[in-house]
């Protein structure tokens, strides 16, 4: 098994009289984890909410039902928990009722579990992320060699549990992810009345990876207004299959104020979208591949680490920019991501001069392992 950097990070959350809700996209090992857990745990009850039973468990109206279905127990484990009706509620009951009962909960939807849960829980929760594989992951299991020589494979199949481990059809499990499960929540719980357009902005988002996007722009290609459009971005990154990036600025004026960014948690997912599984020495887009991999694995880093960041990136009306501004604790850490490295460009001296105190980062495939491996300075 691979050891998740969340499985290790509970361990200091437990038994704070708070439950631990993790959230992720599906396939990402949640279920994994939670199963982890119940082999370490003494004295736990497991509920999986998919089944019938399951759900029924939580049928309870009063407080003395509560005791009777949970007090024997140190801890409930609790998969797919976006199942239940008002699960916030109940959990907050739970918690209420029996403080020191250690819920853990798996939820593979972000909006519904978050909705449910997130007023009833206040202060009684913490929340984590369950992404696609980390590098730091990957060198934990595989070792630092396995992890350099497979940079290329990760780049096109991405970072999947199992799409790492497959070593034969990677491509067809990545497919199946993005088209069985990738939708899945969303059409679940929210009223879509073209899925088709879904798929289609997704496709759009695909092939504009690393560019900037614009909601007016997109509606127009796709025949929907801007409202629906950012609507629909909003369930896309609360599934876990995008997140957006706004424009950095303080100073200058010639400075984007408004612009953003989409990247995907997933190289692999991005491919499939635009069905292209070709290796990188045949693509075009590589340089588009490089920097959402970079920045995604940054992303899952700091998160992973628990470390409060903010991400951005930076651009003025003249085109100059970088990639990647990292805020942490007021700190800022600028990143310029190069596939070729003999091409690495100069920081715009423009940002320099604004922002002299940032720590300034070239990126490429022969130094970025620098910045993935528990680096978070």
């Amino acid at each position: 098994m691979i050891q998740r950097t969340v499985l290790r990070q509970i361990d200091r959350y437990l038994h704070k009289k708070r439950a631990i809700i993790l959230f992720g996209a599906r396939r990402t090992g949640k279920t994994t984890i939670l199963d982890a857990l119940a082999s370490r745990f003494d004295n736990h009850h497991y509920i999986n909410c998919d089944l019938i039973d399951g759900q029924e468990a939580f049928e309870f109206r009063n407080r003395q039902d509560i005791v009777r279905n949970f007090d024997r127990y140190r801890y409930l484990l609790i998969d797919e928990a976006q199942r239940i009706f008002d699960i916030g509620i109940k959990l907050k009951s739970i918690i209420d009722t029996l403080p020191e009962l250690q819920i853990v909960a798996t939820g593979s939807s972000s909006f519904e579990l978050s909705n449910a849960t997130i007023e009833p829980l206040t202060g009684r929760k913490f929340e984590f992320i369950v992404a696609p594989l980390t590098t730091w992951e990957l060198y934990d299991f595989d070792g630092i060699d396995a992890v350099k020589s497979g940079l290329q494979q990760r780049l096109i199949y991405g970072n999947y549990p199992e799409v790492y481990l497959e070593k034969v059809m990677p491509d067809e499990i990545v497919r199946e992810i993005a088209g069985s499960y990738l939708f899945k929540d969303v059409l679940a719980y929210q009223e879509i009345r073209k899925p088709d357009v879904l798929k289609k902005l997704l496709q759009a988002l695909a092939l504009q990876v690393s560019s900037e996007v614009n909601n007016v722009e997109l509606g127009q290609l796709l025949g929907i207004d801007p409202k629906t459009v950012v609507h629909y971005l909003d369930l896309l990154e609360q599934c876990f299959i995008i997140y957006r990036l706004g424009s950095f600025s303080r100073n200058l004026r010639n400075e984007l104020k408004k612009g953003q960014k989409i990247y995907f948690w997933d190289n692999g997912i991005r491919n499939a979208l635009i069905n292209n599984f070709n290796p990188p020495g045949l693509r075009t887009d590589i340089g588009a591949l490089w920097e959402n991999y970079f920045i995604s694995e940054r992303r899952k880093l700091m998160l992973n680490d628990r470390i409060g960041f903010e991400h951005y990136f930076w651009r003025t009306t003249a085109q100059q920019e970088v990639d990647l501004i990292e805020i942490v604790d007021g700190r800022i850490g600028a990143f310029k991501l190069k596939w070729n490295s003999s091409k690495s460009g100069k920081f715009p001296r423009s940002f320099r001069n604004a922002y002299p105190d940032a720590a300034i980062h070239d990126v490429n495939p022969g130094n970025y392992l620098d910045h993935l491996l528990n680096d978070t300075e």
